[in-house]
């Protein structure tokens, strides 16, 4: 029986979900320029030719890789901000479920080891670099906004809340190629500890 078009679809885009995570391993263990087509098809198990079905170069494979990876982040950041907890409760669960994301997921922890080789390479296609001056920022600057309301608030420690941001996301970015630039099981430090680092005493005399 002839697939359905949307049956069709929903292959095509597994597909390329699965040539992006063997691609993202490849580029963050080796980088861009040392990684082969051969060396993608290799890891996800299909031919060469069929890799060229769905991109059209190792670039472009990059380059989506980059803009995906960035607009989730982003995605998380933007529906942090917009939920009804108070400023030091989003702090909280965002540290929190970073932090496991870390333990838990190794896509990420790759992500992680692959924007910040991006970030700091100039050998990479123009269209990522593009992508990255536009979008990296964007967590940085909404967690400063967070930040700041909670210090409105009186629940987050007095400091320039775009500082806050900086030590907030380079924590959890050490912390994920600290993890992906290990094998085997790598235990992460307790979540409070960093917690702790934002938030002031509440009326109870403790931070969470």
């Amino acid at each position: 029986m002839a697939r359905s078009r949307q049956q069709n679809e929903k292959m095509r885009e597994e597909r390329k979900e699965q040539i992006l995570s063997g691609a993202l391993q490849q580029f963050a263990a080796k980088g861009l320029f040392a990684t082969k087509i051969k060396d993608i098809a290799e890891t996800v198990g299909m031919a060469q030719g069929l890799i060229y079905h769905y991109y059209k170069s190792k670039d472009e494979i990059y380059v989506e890789l980059i803009e995906k990876a960035l607009d989730k982040m982003n995605s998380a950041v933007f529906s942090l901000k917009e939920m009804t907890d108070p400023p030091h409760e989003k702090i909280k669960m965002a540290v929190k479920q970073l932090i496991k994301t870390i333990e838990d997921s190794r896509d990420f922890t790759q992500t992680c080891r692959l924007i910040a080789h991006a970030t700091n390479s100039a050998a990479i296609p123009e269209a990522a670099k593009n992508i990255i001056e536009k979008k990296r920022d964007i967590p940085y600057r909404e967690i400063a906004k967070i930040m700041a309301d909670g210090q409105k608030e009186g629940t987050i420690v007095e400091a320039d809340p775009n500082e806050l941001a900086v030590v907030f996301w380079t924590s959890i970015n050490g912390l994920a190629i600290y993890k992906a630039t290990r094998q085997g099981r790598t235990a992460m430090p307790n979540a409070d500890i960093l917690i702790n680092m934002f938030l002031k005493e509440d009326s109870c005399g403790k931070k969470n």
